[in-house]
């Protein structure tokens, strides 16, 4: 149901349920966050990379194990506080950059855990559905977090309210994705681009996913302040001396994220 594979010094975590659109049982996302721990702990792994196989990327919860939950009066069964918000925080706090390559269908907390990664790569055949609404249910997996934060709140309330589906055009022009590639391209275009990450100043990029979180719900001067403390912590590390001496050089530097 998860593969993980690691190459480059990136781990690809792959959604494995392809005839169910990788839709999220239980035990998919026990998996899910087992691998995203696990790619968050390994000192080899610099950058992470999230996709799905076959025709959809994710489509969100597995409805037939939901309906089941339902109607034995399990409502939930707390499963939006015991997985969704902890794979959730994982991957917006991890202190590694993590790509979507979003190869189709994202859906409902499909959708939301592509909003959740950094980058986002989609194949030009991708879709993105809100499809809380048209279940009968608020977002989860911190749509209303991430969404209006990468679309602004009047554009996130309109899909999380009407919830069309946004196509890979329309997603790129919104800001939803950093790229839209050809379907046949959309995996490698991606792991390239985790590698360029991976290869990159690992320390910094987990400060300045820390300043962006930080910086969205507190004012100017704290931010300044938070900033302050993170370049300080930035500085003292052997990438960025490294790096400084290669510039005085006029060399490229190379980061071993430390």
């Amino acid at each position: 149901m998860i593969r993980y594979d690691v190459t480059d010094a990136v781990a690809t975590i792959t959604l494995d349920r392809p005839d169910a659109m990788n839709s999220l049982t239980a035990e998919v996302k026990a998996a899910l966050l087992d691998a995203l721990r696990r790619a968050a702990a390994d000192p080899e792994v610099r950058a992470v990379l999230l996709t799905g196989s076959g025709r959809a990327f994710c489509a969100g919860q597995d409805l037939r194990e939901h309906a089941g939950n339902l109607e034995a009066g399990r409502g939930l069964a707390d499963t939006v506080r015991a997985h969704y918000n902890p794979i959730v925080e994982l991957i917006t706090t991890m202190a590694k950059p993590v790509v979507a390559a979003v190869n189709g269908v994202a859906a409902g907390a499909g959708a939301s855990l592509a909003f959740a990664c950094d980058l986002r790569v989609a194949s030009d055949k991708a879709k993105f559905a809100m499809a809380f609404a048209g279940v009968g249910l608020a977002p989860d997996s911190g749509a209303s977090w991430t969404l209006a934060r990468l679309v602004g709140l009047g554009r996130a309330t309109e899909l999380l309210l009407l919830g069309e589906p946004l196509g890979a055009a329309r997603a790129l022009e919104l800001g939803v994705v950093t790229r839209v590639v050809p379907a046949d391209d959309v995996l490698k275009t991606a792991h390239e681009l985790a590698v360029r990450l991976a290869a990159g100043p690992t320390r910094a990029f987990a400060a300045t996913k820390r300043a962006l979180a930080y910086a969205a719900t507190h004012s100017l001067p704290e931010t300044l302040a938070v900033e302050a403390d993170l370049q300080d912590e930035c500085v003292a590390t052997q990438d960025h001396l490294d790096a400084t001496r290669a510039f005085l050089a006029k060399e490229q530097p190379t980061f071993h994220g430390r």
